[in-house]
C-alpha cells in the first residue's frame, strides 16, 4: 500500500485491516496469483475501513470468469455458494470471514427489462468506474496491498459526499437502482450528495419503476434501518423518487393535522421516527417499529374532512392506514409476518387514545394487552413516539397517563398472566357441559368466554360453566345437558 494520498491516520487503518485479514485476503491473493489471475478488495470493506468500520464480509472482485473462481476455491473454502452466480458473484465462508469474489463487471438495463445485462471485464481499473459511487471505487490489490484509488474516492469520503465515478446520467441511467442506493448510504453514513447527482436523481427519478420491487425492497428497508434515516427519506422526497416508490409518505406534505401543531403530517412523521429509534434498545434498529412509525397516519390524506370551525378530522384513519400499508409492503414483496406486524401496529397506533386520561378499567387494560399480543412492548414505544406536541405540559400528561398504564399492565400481568389469558373452559370442556360434538358452537361459545373472561378476569371454573350455559339458553341456541 504505497499511495501517498493516505493520510498517515489511514494508513495506519489500512494496515490494521491487513493485520485482521492477512491470514484469509493474502493467501487467497496468492492462491489467484498463482494460477494467473488478479484479485482485490474493493467497494464498501474498503470506504468502511477508511471511515473506521470494520466488519467480517469481504468483497473481492477478479478477472477469473465465476467457473473458474470456484476451481480456485473450491478446495481452499470451507464452504461455497452460487446463489449470485448469474450476475458473476460466488460467494463463499473461511473461518469467520463471509466473501464475496465477484468477476470484473459492466451492467446495464435494457430500457424495457427489469433484469439488468451482466457484461465481464477485463480490468479493474474499468470494474471500478461502473461502481455506483467514487467511494466504492477504491480497491486495494491482493497480495501486494497496493492502494487503488482512480476516481478521488479517498477524497469523497473525507469529505463525506457521494458522486458517481462518470456522469450521473450515465450512471443511473445504467442502474436506476442507484438513485436509492445515494439515499440509503446518506442514511447509513450521513453523507449529502453532490449537486450534480442530486439533479441527475430528480430528472431521473420515473427511470426507478423499470427495477423489480424485490431490489427497492432491500434498498428501503436498509435506508429505514439506517442511522440517519430521515436524510434518506428526505432526499427521496425531494427528488420525486419517493413517488415512485413509497408514493404515501409524499401525499403527507398535503395535509396539516388535526390540532394545527405540526407544520405537516410528513413533518410530524419524520419526528416519530426519531423518537421510536432514540427508545431502541441494544442499539440493534428494530425494523418492525421503524416501518409502524413511517407508516402510522398514512391513511390521513383518505380520510381528512373539513369539521365546523376550520378544524381538519382523520377519523378512522389508523384503520385505512393499515389497509395501505398491508398494501403497499406486500407490492414491495415483504414477507407476510412483516406486513401483518406493521399493519397491525399501525391499526393500533391510536388505542391508547380511546381510553380518556386515565379511565382505565381491568377489562380495557386486559384488551389492549391481548391486542397488542407479541407488539405490546412495541404498540408502548410507538404510541410514546407519536407525542410530538410543542406543549410541554400536555405532553407530561399523556407521558404520566403511559406511565400509569404500563404500571397497570404489568400490575395485571403479575395477578392473571394477561400474556396467556384463555377461557377457563377449553373446547373439550365447552362441549362436555353444552353436550355438543365439534363445530362452529364451540367456537362460538369460546369467544363468548374469551370475552368473559376479559371483562371480569378469572372468576372460577363454576362460575364460568353458569355462564356458558346461560349464553347457551339465551344466545346460543343450545340445549344443554
Amino acid at each position: 500500500m504505497s499511495d501517498s494520498n493516505l493520510t498517515e491516520i489511514q494508513q495506519r487503518a489500512m494496515g490494521d485491516l491487513f493485520r485482521k485479514v492477512a491470514p484469509v485476503a493474502d493467501e487467497l491473493g496468492r492462491l489467484f496469483a498463482a494460477q494467473g489471475h488478479e484479485l482485490a478488495l474493493v467497494g464498501g470493506p474498503v470506504r468502511d475501513l477508511l471511515l473506521g468500520r470494520v466488519g467480517n464480509d469481504l468483497d473481492l472482485t477478479t478477472d477469473a470468469r465465476p467457473e473458474r473462481v470456484l476451481e480456485i476455491v473450491r478446495d481452499w473454502a470451507d464452504s461455497v455458494w452460487t446463489i449470485g452466480i448469474d450476475f458473476g458473484t460466488v460467494g463463499l465462508r473461511k473461518g469467520g470471514w463471509l466473501i464475496e469474489i465477484t468477476t470484473y463487471r459492466s451492467e446495464a438495463y435494457d430500457p424495457k427489462s427489469r433484469k439488468p445485462e451482466v457484461m465481464y471485464g477485463e480490468t479493474l481499473e474499468a470494474d471500478l468506474e461502473r461502481r455506483d459511487f467514487a467511494v466504492n471505487a477504491m480497491a486495494v490489490r491482493l497480495p501486494s496491498h497496493e492502494f487503488v484509488d482512480p476516481y478521488g474516492g479517498l477524497a469523497d469520503a473525507a469529505a463525506k459526499l457521494l458522486r458517481t465515478p462518470g456522469t450521473p446520467e450515465r450512471s443511473f441511467d445504467d442502474d436506476p437502482l442507484r438513485m436509492l442506493r445515494a439515499a440509503r448510504f446518506a442514511s447509513q453514513l450521513g453523507f449529502r450528495v453532490d449537486e450534480a447527482a442530486l439533479a441527475a436523481m430528480t430528472a431521473m427519478a420515473e427511470r426507478i419503476e423499470i427495477v423489480s420491487a424485490e431490489r427497492i425492497r432491500d434498498e428501503l428497508d436498509k435506508l429505514i434501518c439506517g442511522r440517519y434515516p430521515r436524510e434518506g427519506l428526505r432526499l427521496l422526497v425531494e427528488t420525486g423518487l419517493a413517488a415512485h416508490v413509497l408514493p404515501e409518505l409524499p401525499k403527507l406534505r398535503l395535509e396539516i393535522d388535526e390540532h394545527h401543531r405540526h407544520k405537516d403530517v410528513y413533518d410530524h412523521t419524520l419526528t416519530v421516527l426519531d423518537q421510536a429509534i432514540a427508545q431502541e434498545e441494544d442499539g440493534k434498529p428494530d425494523r418492525i417499529l421503524r416501518w409502524a412509525a413511517l407508516m402510522h397516519d398514512i391513511g390521513k390524506p383518505k380520510t381528512r374532512r373539513h369539521e365546523q370551525g376550520g378544524r381538519v378530522s382523520f377519523h378512522h384513519h389508523e384503520v385505512v392506514g393499515a389497509q395501505l400499508t398491508k398494501k403497499r409492503m406486500t407490492e414491495l414483496r415483504f414477507p407476510k409476518d412483516v406486513v401483518a406486524d406493521v399493519s397491525r401496529l399501525v391499526e393500533l397506533h391510536l388505542r391508547f387514545h380511546g381510553y380518556g386520561t386515565g379511565e382505565w378499567t381491568d377489562s380495557a387494560v386486559r384488551r389492549y394487552v391481548r391486542d397488542g399480543s407479541h407488539l405490546l412492548d412495541r404498540l408502548h414505544k410507538l404510541t410514546r413516539a407519536d407525542c410530538t406536541t410543542r406543549n410541554k405540559r400536555k405532553a407530561a400528561a399523556l407521558s404520566r397517563t403511559y406511565d400509569q398504564l404500563e404500571e397497570r399492565i404489568a400490575r395485571l400481568a403479575e395477578e392473571e398472566e394477561l400474556a396467556k389469558i384463555r377461557p377457563e373452559l377449553d373446547g373439550n370442556e365447552i362441549q362436555r357441559v353444552l353436550g355438543i360434538g365439534p363445530g362452529p358452537i364451540v367456537g362460538q361459545a369460546y369467544k363468548f368466554l374469551l370475552e368473559l373472561r376479559l371483562d371480569k378476569g378469572m372468576i372460577g371454573k363454576e362460575a364460568a360453566t353458569e355462564a356458558l350455559r346461560e349464553w347457551a339458553r339465551a344466545d346460543g341456541g343450545v340445549v344443554t345437558t
